[in-house]
């Protein structure tokens, strides 16, 4: 799906409705000390290298993207979402 490169919302720290700036947001790196990786660590690295079984799920096809919205006034940044679900996103 397109979407525009910028917006006109309402910024809270203009308190008004400005520009902003719309890019796609990407997470950092993971951390190697997280709850999720020890416990998934724990059950693949010990023994005789089993296999480890989980729970398998059936994961929706598509994610509603989610877009970091820079004010082009006080470039305050704030998450900014459509709340559609989408396979592509590309920007106009």
């Amino acid at each position: 799906m397109e979407f525009p490169k910028e917006k006109k919302i309402y910024c809270k720290k203009c308190k008004k409705h400005t520009k902003h700036k719309l890019k796609e947001f990407k997470s950092g790196k993971g951390r190697t000390l997280a709850q999720g990786n020890l416990r998934h660590d724990k059950n693949t690295n010990h023994g005789y290298g089993g296999k480890y079984k989980f729970v398998a799920t059936v994961k929706k096809q598509n994610k509603t993207p989610t877009f970091v919205a820079e004010c082009a006034d006080c470039k305050a940044k704030v998450p900014y979402s459509l709340g559609k679900r989408m396979k592509k996103v590309k920007q106009e």
